[in-house]
C-alpha cells in the first residue's frame, strides 16, 4: 500500500502516527547519503554527503584527518570556514542560501593507522577513524561524517578493493563481488530508523550466509564476516550462523518479532566487544572461544531489541546493559542450574563489595561501561535489580511487562520510569518505591539476623527474628531458610526498619535460620562471604605494587603488568609496607623471590590446591587481619609475567589463577558461606 503525505498531527498523537505511518516517520528525521571510497592499504578514504541541515548556519565536526574540499546546493559552490583544531577534531561550518536544498560535502584525507596495541579498556574510551589492511574501523563517534541532527536516518553506498568487504549496521540493499582484482567491492546499505550514529568496518573477510524464515515478514539474513583463519575452522561459521538463528528465535518468542532484516557477526583486529543494530563486533581472537557463543553472542543479539530496538534515556540513566545481561547471560545460568545462577548472583554482589566508596554511584548515574566500577553497577545491579522486580511481582507478570514494553516504545527513546509503569501496568503494583531505593541509593543494605528465638506451642512454634539493618533501612522483601530436623523449607519476610522483631508461625522445632542463603537479594555481605578476589586490586583507588626480584627485567615486566591490571597507577613500595594497613597490595616476582618475601612475612607459599597443576605463573589473593588485602603473581622468569598482561584483567572475579603462558589451566574463588543462626528455645 502507498501512503501519501501525512497529516498535520498534534504532539499527543505523533508516537502512534509514527508506528502506523512508517512514510511520517521515515521523513520526520534527517536523512544522511554517503558515498564513501575507502583505501585501507593506503588509509585513504574519499567521501560524498549529501544531507538537508534543518538551520541555514550548519556547522559539523571532522576528524583533523579530514578535509573539505567543497560544499554546495544545487551545483552552486558555498563557503566554508573551518575552526582550529579542538583536540582530534575540527568543526566546520557553512551558510545556506535561503530556501536552500540538499546540501553536497566533498571530503577526504588519510585515516590514522590501527593502534594494534590497544587492549580492551583502550578500545572502551573515545577511537579515532582508524585503517590497516587487517582491519578498519570508523566508530560511530569518530567524526568521520558530518552528523545531520542528534538522529537521523541514513543510506551508505561502499567500495573498497577487490580483496576486501565492508559494512554499516542497516539493510543490505545491494552488493557487487569483483570477479577479479581489476573491480573494486561494492555495497549499499540503508537504515530507516532513527540512529544516532553511523559505525564503518572493513576488512578482508569471507562471507557466509544463512535465510531465517518468519511467519510474517521477510527472512531475516545471517551472515558471518570471518578472516581467512577463522572461516577455514571446520565448522565455526555454520555454528555461528546456527545460533544467531537459535538467538533471533529465543528473543522474538519472549519479547516479539525481531525488529531488523538481517545479523551479522563481523570479526575484528581490536579486542572489540560492540553491539549495534543488525551486527556485532567482535574481536577475531575471541571468536573461536566457547563461551562467545554461549553467551556473548546472545548478549549481543539481545541488544537488537534493548538498546538498538527502545533506545536509552541516557539522561534518566542506562537500564538497557542490566536488562540485556538479565535475559542473556544471567538467564544463560538459570537454564544450567540454580548454583549456576547463584554463583553468578554471588559474583555481581562481590565485585559491588570491591569497590572503593567513591566507586559506589547511584545505579541512575550509570551511562556506559568505562571500567570495573562502572561494570559492577550498571551490569551487576542493574541485572540484580531486574532479579528482584521478577520475585517481587512474579514471572508471568513481570514477563507481560517485557512484552509490553517493547510494544509501546519500540524505535524510540525510554526511560527507567517507562520500564517501571510497564510493570505496575502488568502486575497492578505500585513500584515507584522499589525502582527508587534501588536507582537512587548509592549504598547497599546490611542487613542481618541479630538473634533468633522460638517459642513451642504444640506442634507448631513461634519464630521471633531480630532483625537490623542500619540508620538508613530499605524496604526489603527477604527469603528466609528455616533448618530443622537436617530439612529445610523457604519462607519470604518483609524488613523496612533499622531494628524490628519479625514473629512466623512454622511446623515443628526449627534449629537455624539462614537469611536469604540463595543471594536473591542486592545487599552487604558479611564478611565470611567475601574472600578476596582480583577485582578488589582492578578497581582501588590506592593500589600499591611490591616487586619481589632485584632483575631489572622482572621488574619492568612486574611494573607493565601492575599498570595493566589496576585502573589506577599503582605506588612501588618497599617489603617494609608488607605489613602496613593501606590501600590493596601486589607482590610480584619470580617464584623463589615471592616465596622469600611471604616466608620473611610469616607468610605461608602458594596455597595447596594451585600446587596440583603445572604452569609459568600463579596468582593467587590473600586476606589478613589488621593488614591490607594482599594479591601475589608468581612468574617461572619474566616473560611468564609477560604473558599476563592481556588475559589477567579479564579475571577480576577470581580469588587464584594458574595460567600456562597466556592461556589459563585452572581458577576459583576461595569458599565462603552463609552463616545458620542457631533458634534459641525462649
Amino acid at each position: 500500500m502507498k501512503i501519501g503525505r501525512c497529516p498535520a498531527i498534534g504532539p499527543v498523537l505523533l508516537h502512534i502516527v509514527a508506528m502506523l505511518c512508517p512514510a511520517f516517520a521515515w521523513a520526520a528525521v534527517p536523512k544522511l547519503e554517503l558515498q564513501l571510497e575507502l583505501d585501507p592499504g593506503t588509509r585513504r578514504l574519499e567521501a560524498v554527503a549529501l544531507l538537508a541541515p534543518s538551520a541555514r548556519d550548519f556547522s559539523f565536526d571532522l576528524h583533523e584527518a579530514l578535509t573539505v574540499r567543497s560544499a554546495s546546493v544545487g551545483g552552486k559552490r558555498l563557503e566554508l570556514a573551518a575552526d582550529a583544531s579542538d583536540g582530534p577534531v575540527r568543526r566546520w561550518r557553512v551558510a545556506l542560501p535561503p530556501q536552500a536544498g540538499t546540501l553536497r560535502l566533498e571530503y577526504g584525507g588519510t585515516l590514522p593507522a590501527l593502534k594494534r596495541s590497544l587492549g580492551e579498556r583502550g578500545v572502551l574510551g573515545a577511537l579515532p577513524p582508524m585503517a590497516a589492511p587487517e582491519g578498519s574501523f570508523l566508530p560511530s563517534g569518530g567524526a568521520w561524517y558530518p552528523q545531520p541532527a542528534a538522529r537521523f536516518t541514513y543510506k551508505v553506498n561502499l567500495s573498497v578493493p577487490a580483496g576486501q568487504r565492508a559494512l554499516v549496521a542497516g539493510r543490505l540493499l545491494s552488493e557487487h563481488v569483483p570477479a577479479d582484482d581489476t573491480e573494486r567491492y561494492r555495497a549499499s546499505f540503508e537504515f530507516l530508523h532513527s540512529a544516532d550514529g553511523i559505525d564503518l568496518m572493513a576488512g578482508p573477510w569471507l562471507v557466509r550466509e544463512q535465510s531465517l524464515a518468519r511467519a510474517n515478514g521477510k527472512p531475516v539474513r545471517l551472515r558471518t564476516y570471518f578472516t581467512r583463519e577463522l572461516d577455514a575452522s571446520a565448522g565455526l561459521a555454520d555454528a555461528y550462523l546456527d545460533d544467531m538463528r537459535r538467538y533471533i528465535e529465543l528473543y522474538s518468542a519472549q519479547i516479539g518479532a525481531y525488529p531488523f532484516t538481517e545479523f551479522s557477526v563481523v570479526a575484528g583486529p581490536l579486542p572489540t566487544g560492540f553491539g549495534m543494530p543488525t551486527l556485532t563486533y567482535l574481536g577475531a581472537g575471541v571468536l573461536k572461544l566457547p563461551f562467545i557463543r554461549a553467551t556473548s553472542l546472545g548478549h549481543e543479539v539481545l541488544h537488537n531489541w534493548w538498546g538498538n530496538g527502545v533506545y536509552v534515556d541516557y539522561a534518566s540513566g542506562n537500564w538497557c546493559e542490566g536488562l540485556t545481561t538479565f535475559m542473556a547471560d544471567y538467564a544463560y545460568k538459570e537454564r544450567e542450574s540454580d548454583e549456576a545462577a547463584r554463583q553468578m548472583r554471588l559474583g555481581w554482589l562481590r565485585d559491588f563489595a570491591a569497590l572503593p566508596p567513591a566507586g559506589q554511584q547511584p545505579l541512575a548515574a550509570f551511562r556506559s561501561r568505562t571500567h570495573g566500577a562502572s561494570a559492577a553497577l550498571g551490569y551487576g545491579k542493574s541485572a540484580m535489580v531486574f532479579v528482584m522486580l521478577r520475585d517481587t511481582i512474579g514471572s508471568a507478570a513481570f514477563e507481560r511487562g517485557l512484552r509490553a514494553f517493547w510494544s509501546r516504545h519500540r524505535f524510540t527513546t525510554a526511560s527507567w520510569d517507562d520500564l517501571r509503569r510497564a510493570f505496575e501496568q502488568s502486575s497492578g503494583q505500585p513500584l515507584t518505591a522499589f525502582f527508587a531505593q534501588w536507582l537512587n541509593r548509592t549504598d547497599a543494605p546490611a542487613v542481618k539476623i541479630a538473634a533468633a528465638r522460638a517459642t513451642q506451642q504444640g506442634g507448631t512454634a513461634a519464630l521471633a527474628l531480630d532483625l537490623e539493618q542500619g540508620s538508613a533501612p530499605y524496604a526489603l522483601r527477604l527469603p528466609l531458610e528455616i533448618v530443622r530436623d537436617g530439612h529445610s523449607e523457604t519462607r519470604w519476610i518483609d524488613s523496612r526498619r533499622a531494628h524490628e522483631v519479625v514473629t512466623l508461625a512454622v511446623e515443628g522445632a526449627p534449629q537455624g535460620v539462614r537469611l536469604d542463603p540463595g543471594l536473591r537479594v542486592w545487599r552487604l555481605l558479611e564478611r565470611s562471604q567475601l574472600p578476596p578476589i582480583l577485582r578488589q586490586w582492578i578497581v582501588a583507588a590506592a593500589p600499591r605494587l611490591m616487586i619481589a626480584s632485584s632483575s631489572a627485567e622482572v621488574r619492568e615486566a612486574a611494573s607493565a603488568l601492575a599498570l595493566r591490571l589496576f585502573e589506577t597507577a599503582p605506588r612501588t613500595v618497599g617489603p617494609g609496607e608488607l605489613d602496613r594497613e593501606g590501600g590493596p597490595l601486589l607482590l610480584a616476582g619470580l617464584h623463589a623471590d615471592v616465596d622469600a618475601v611471604l616466608a620473611t612475612a610469616g607468610l605461608p607459599p602458594s596455597p595447596p590446591s594451585l600446587a596440583a597443576f603445572e604452569g609459568s605463573a600463579k596468582v593467587w589473593t590473600i586476606a589478613r587481619a589488621g593488614a591490607a588485602p594482599l594479591a601475589v603473581v608468581s612468574g617461572a622468569d619474566a616473560n611468564a609475567l609477560r604473558a599476563l598482561l592481556r588475559p589477567l584483567p579479564h579475571y577480576g572475579a577470581r580469588s587464584w589463577l594458574v595460567f600456562d603462558g597466556s592461556r589459563m589451566l585452572a581458577g576459583g574463588v576461595w569458599p565462603g558461606s552463609v552463616p545458620l543462626i542457631p533458634v534459641q528455645d525462649r
